[in-house]
């Protein structure tokens, strides 16, 4: 059931969460699949992005910082190309760091940050709705890889989705290229996309991206079976299970495991869930790719893309994008 709430004098909340049974269906059935699977965004409680958010400040993880620098470096002409008092939809929304680089620069007549972690979404949108008190801010709690029900109540006017973060990377080439549709069909003719995409590097910086010496990214992982414990009942222990993150050369993707410390027998809503050692949750990918590799994803999906702004190591991207049937 989807609801607006009235929250202060710049912000507003609409509830479009989604309804637990469906959730843990989807859960038990990636735990039962041969390799078993948990889709990233459960990662993303209270704890899970305030995790995620100290991952971004880690010298060895470079996509947050490089991607910030572009965006400042280039704002002006992302501004440019996206124009000014856009209705400006950020799935994923998170600390909604990123979008604050852009936000004087665009000016956007309303921000809409979207996200599935509720609590997490409302405090970082109140800040933003006090530190910009010009910008109404209406908040959404829905799981965007599924429903985007939520657009229909938006305010009319050009829409611009912001994506950064390389958030496209959790998808595999399929899966984005569906989502890259969705994209398409919300922005109509003249709206448009930023992007943010992670490029295809040497192994070595890629995997010491995914296992900092701190071990924040493995917290961050393990804190999932805490999420699913909370939301659904499950009885994981976190302790006997241990992060695994490689670069797989050959599908361009990191890929994220928990894997089993020992044999260990669980029920999950009633369900058996068994693992063998050494058997592995697999909970994340994040493919990587070249620009034209990119360009062409977008392109299968509708969106054309209008211009690219990298860093000077080659390390990231930002793309803005069209639909193929806008006039400019």
């Amino acid at each position: 059931m989807t609801h607006a709430v009235a929250r202060g004098a710049n912000i507003s909340f609409i509830d479009s969460h989604p309804r637990a049974g469906d959730a843990r269906k989807q859960v038990i059935a990636g735990l039962l699949q041969p390799q078993k699977s948990i889709e990233p965004k459960w990662f993303y409680d209270e704890t899970g992005s305030q995790l995620f958010d100290r991952i971004t400040r880690l010298p060895e993880y470079y996509p947050t910082r490089t991607e910030c620098h572009i965006l400042e470096t280039y704002r002006e002409e992302i501004g440019r190309h996206c124009g000014r008092e856009c209705v400006f939809i950020e799935p994923g929304s998170g600390s909604c760091a990123k979008a604050r680089l852009l936000f004087d620069t665009l000016r956007p007549a309303v921000y809409v940050p979207v996200d599935i972690s509720a609590d997490f979404l409302l405090e970082a949108a109140e800040q933003v709705a006090l530190e910009y008190t010009w910008l109404p801010v209406l908040a959404v709690c829905a799981d965007f890889s599924h429903d985007w029900s939520y657009v229909e109540q938006l305010p009319a006017g050009r829409r611009l989705v912001f994506y950064p973060g390389s958030t496209i990377g959790n998808l595999d080439p399929d899966g984005a290229v569906v989502f890259l549709r969705q994209v398409a069909n919300v922005l109509g003719e003249d709206g448009g996309a930023l992007i943010g995409v992670d490029l295809h590097k040497p192994t070595a910086r890629l995997e010491a991206a995914y296992n900092d010496s701190a071990g924040v990214t493995a917290a961050f992982n393990s804190n999932v079976l805490n999420r699913l414990n909370d939301m659904f009942g499950a009885v994981f222990d976190p302790s006997l299970f241990e992060h695994r993150a490689f670069y797989d050369e050959s599908r361009q993707r990191i890929e994220m495991h928990l894997v089993s410390r020992c044999a260990q027998r669980l029920s999950f809503d009633g369900q058996p869930i068994e693992f063998l050692e050494g058997e592995t949750i697999h909970t994340e990918s994040s493919y990587k790719y070249t620009v034209d590799g990119f360009a062409d994803l977008a392109a299968s999906a509708g969106l054309a893309l209008k211009q690219t702004w990298i860093d000077d190591e080659r390390l990231f991207s930002v793309h803005y994008l069209q639909a193929h049937s806008a006039n400019h």
